[in-house]
């Protein structure tokens, strides 16, 4: 039973699972909702502007259909004439078609869906399967559009027909007015007719956008197998993760070891710790080149030995370094005084092995801080 719940789409698509899909194409699309959008600019445009749409048609009728003696003796004036028309009718109806770019460019936007995927540009040849085609429209997604689509007829229908009823005696009345007039009733009709059309649709748009909505979330929800496989990817395999982390370690290693031969000294547990000091001119104070416990330590101290580093024995100073200084940072002012001591006596050594005379003492008894010094079983 677990195994088959982990099977079923139970899930909510994960914040990379919509992304994908957005990458992919998929996007909610609402065709009502655009449609909507789309005729309410008409409407609003017509209501708005309708009275002077009008005069400017009938101006460039009159102005298409005169003929004078100009154009009778020289028929090449006729298309200068064409296009002059032409010119007036885009100016006439730009502002009409402004509205209608924009309110279908703000139906994406109004689902927060504007995208723009090269990868929905690709050609799928699975959508040219009639077979496929056929399921698609004997699906419950089709059953669901049919529906819609004659709902939407039913519901824009009746109002037209309830607005051209309640319409009908100023309908007849156009007959006996004038041309001009007739035209203007005409289009205040036409106008009024479309707004009610228009708000008609509202009672659909609102169903079918949460509808739009809700299925294409549900079309991407996912199982907890993919979600599982999808954090997994997030995170990294396990294994691999160990093994860049085990690179890692063995690379910082590396470097670590490399810094060994630069250090002025070794201070040693003297088998279980060592950790390796240096102070040059510049630093603030004496710093940890490397440090490292068991075979790392044992490394360390024979990389000291093979370049002449001086090795020594303060097993104290050696756990409190170890224990509270990281590599390439700067030893704590408590432990100045101790590493002093042990730099003293580096410097000893050195003068020496340059001019000889009474071996220096390495120094015993370091003034380590007790708090600083963790305590070991071994060693």
């Amino acid at each position: 039973m677990a195994e088959d719940s982990d099977l079923e789409r139970t899930e909510p698509a994960s914040a990379r699972r919509l992304e994908q899909a957005r990458e992919e194409g998929q996007v909610p699309r609402s065709r009502e909702l655009g449609a909507f959008l789309i005729l309410l600019a008409a409407a609003g445009s017509i209501w708005m502007m309708g009275g002077w749409l009008v005069q400017r048609v009938m101006a460039m009728f009159r102005r298409g259909l005169m003929l004078d003696e100009k154009l009778v003796r020289e028929p090449d004036q006729m298309l200068v004439r064409f296009a002059d028309l032409s010119t007036d009718a885009l100016l006439t109806f730009s502002p009409f078609l402004l509205a209608l770019m924009i309110a279908a460019l703000a139906t994406p936007f109004l689902l927060n869906a504007f995208n723009f995927s090269p990868k929905a540009l690709m050609p799928k040849l699975d959508r040219m399967d009639p077979i496929k085609g056929l399921q698609r429209l004997f699906s419950w997604t089709g059953v669901v559009e049919l529906v819609k689509a004659v709902a939407k007829t039913a519901v824009v229908g009746g109002v037209a027909a309830g607005v051209i009823w309640s319409e009908r005696y100023d309908l007849m009345a156009l007959l006996a007015q004038p041309a001009e007039v007739a035209l203007s009733s005409a289009g205040h009709l036409l106008s009024y007719s479309f707004l009610a059309m228009v708000a008609a649709m509202v009672l659909i748009v609102v169903i079918d956008v949460p509808f739009q909505l809700w299925h294409y979330h549900h079309k991407l929800k996912m199982t907890r197998e993919e979600l599982k496989q999808e954090g997994k990817e997030m995170e990294g395999d396990p294994q691999v993760k160990g093994r860049i982390r085990m690179l890692q370690r063995e690379a910082a290693r590396r470097r670590m070891m490399a810094a060994v031969p630069q250090a002025d000294v070794i201070v040693t547990n003297p088998t279980h710790f060592a950790v390796a000091l240096a102070y040059k001119s510049g630093m603030g104070a004496p710093r940890v080149l490397a440090k490292g416990t068991g075979e790392i330590a044992r490394r360390i101290r024979e990389i000291g030995a093979e370049h002449g580093v001086p090795l020594l024995e303060a097993p104290p100073l050696a756990r409190a370094l170890h224990r509270h200084v990281e590599i390439d940072q700067e030893i704590p002012g408590t432990l100045y005084a101790a590493v002093a001591e042990a730099l003293a006596w580096v410097y000893q050594l050195s003068s020496w092995r340059q001019t000889g005379g009474q071996y220096p003492v390495p120094p015993r008894e370091l003034q380590v801080p007790p708090e600083l010094v963790p305590e070991v079983v071994n060693g």
